[in-house]
């Protein structure tokens, strides 16, 4: 029998479906009755891939009811579906025809699946955003404060307050979601003890790739986004380029590479190696990042903390 291959848009109210090889197309609403009946429905079709477009957050509660049945489903990234729809010659962009892109889309790419994050996971990972805001907002009242009149000021003073009460209670919270749960303190401390990796960092790595320490060394670089493209054509070769991936990993990642080759030694006399070879200083970073994840993916993977070398 030919595999199956479903692809579901999600819109705020509705799901479109589209089913492969069989062109089975239909709707249901985006509620709870909805996914009960969506569950029991792709359930007899034995699917090899469900796919779900990645659609604001409205594709979260959809794909853990999925997940939660048992359906092999993968939530696929919303640029790469669009442009394979253009490779395709598919200009018309409506919800039934988003849904057969994505499933042609599943058929041709074959996704991995992945174990979606539990309600713990999420939680945290959603804890950790909010804090990024929040800095955000603080970063950016900041600049305003510089060129603004005295009387704007003041108004500003007020806001940045606020803001950094919230991020205080935001912090508190992290500290009581990790200290709950014995499993994430044992990581948290696994990936601290790496000179260069704090709080923040670590808790960036467990919310926001719960694969670390369960893919290789490739697998994880490329889902942070750390994976250099090679660039190649006949005798013609650019340079390497590094993208995708999950930004927020990627831009911390950064930031504790640029600690790490400071404070850490090992990282330290890797990043000299790399200038001293002509290497520039934003492409030595990005190595070391990726040096770094590659180490922290081998410490969780055999539950083993930083040993000085």
């Amino acid at each position: 029998m030919d595999a199956v291959f479903v692809g579901i848009d999600v819109s705020k109210d509705r799901l479109d479906v589209h089913v492969l090889p069989s062109g089975e197309a239909f709707a249901v609403a985006r509620n709870g009755e909805g996914l009960a009946g969506l569950n029991a429905r792709l359930g007899s079709y034995g699917a090899a891939v469900i796919a779900v477009e990645a659609t604001g957050g409205f594709e979260t509660v959809v794909a853990a009811s999925l997940a939660g049945a048992g359906l092999p489903v993968v939530v696929v990234n919303p640029a790469q579906v669009r442009a394979f729809a253009q490779a395709l010659g598919k200009r018309a962009k409506t919800d039934p025809v988003d849904a057969l892109v994505i499933a042609r889309f599943a058929e041709a790419t074959r996704p991995q699946i992945r174990s979606l994050p539990d309600e713990a996971t999420q939680l945290l990972a959603d804890l950790v955003t909010r804090r990024r805001q929040i800095v955000q907002m603080i970063g950016a009242e900041r600049q305003r404060e510089r060129r603004a009149p005295p009387k704007l000021k003041r108004s500003i003073a007020r806001l940045v307050e606020v803001l950094e009460q919230e991020l205080s209670t935001l912090d508190r919270d992290l500290d009581d979601a990790i200290r709950g749960s014995p499993a994430w303190r044992e990581k948290e401390n696994l990936l601290k003890s790496v000179p260069g990796v704090g709080p923040i960092v670590a808790r960036t790595l467990l919310s926001q790739l719960p694969e670390l320490g369960s893919l290789d060394r490739r697998q994880i670089a490329a889902l942070a986004g750390l994976a250099p493209w090679t660039r190649q054509s006949g005798q013609w070769r650019g340079k390497s380029f590094i993208g995708g991936g999950r930004a927020s990993v990627r831009a911390v990642l950064f930031v504790a590479s640029m600690v790490a080759a400071r404070h850490n030694p090992q990282m330290k006399a890797f990043h000299q190696r790399l200038i001293a070879a002509g290497k520039a200083k934003k492409a030595a970073f990005i190595a070391v990042a990726r040096k770094l994840l590659t180490i922290l993916n081998a410490m969780l993977r055999d539950n083993t903390p930083w040993r000085h070398t």
